[in-house]
């Protein structure tokens, strides 16, 4: 193993413009059209991509699945199923991590270099963002150690922002 770490990057935007080798599309387990971040990368790919997610037959919370990225400026899209938050005791914070960890294995199985991920699990799924922050920079660069990828976390808004920006400064911080 190289003393290769991946570079970590948080930005606030909308994670279907990326033009990267892979976006994350935080997912339901049909792998269905849905709402927010789901729902825009869904809309953007076009119909195509609802039609590879069919096939694949759907995806358990924690694991991840990869499609083409049919119309997006990416050219792969990883299918991450986080978890729904039920208040902290019900394996979350292991779903979340096992989560990110699919991610990772599909970018090092696939050779990926560029990948843009959401905030998974921090919407609708109601997972709390600073802790779901910590996991996802802290799984991801651990997962990515002695790969060399580098990692945008796309915020959709400034309160995403702010818990991913303060996860990487306390990783960067500790090591």
């Amino acid at each position: 193993m190289t003393d290769t770490k991946p570079r970590l990057i948080v930005e606030q935007g909308d994670i279907t413009g990326y033009a990267v080798d892979a976006i994350v599309n935080a997912a339901n387990e049909a792998l269905a059209p849905g709402g927010g971040v789901c729902g825009a990368i869904h809309r953007r790919a076009g119909r195509a991509l609802a039609a590879a997610c069919a096939r694949i037959g759907g995806c358990p919370t924690g694991e991840a699945r990869l499609t083409p990225g049919f119309d997006l400026p990416a050219r792969f899209v990883i299918h991450a199923v986080g978890p729904v938050w039920r208040g902290g005791s019900h394996g979350e914070n292991e779903l979340l991590e096992s989560c990110y960890r699919a991610i990772a294995a599909i970018v090092r199985r696939e050779g990926f270099r560029t990948i843009a991920v959401p905030a998974i699990s921090t919407g609708i799924y109601g997972f709390p963002s600073p802790r779901a922050a910590r996991i996802a920079v802290s799984t991801m660069a651990d997962a990515l150690d002695g790969y060399g990828a580098t990692v945008t976390f796309v915020a959709f808004g400034p309160d995403s922002r702010t818990d991913l920006s303060a996860a990487l400064s306390a990783l960067t911080s500790s090591s």
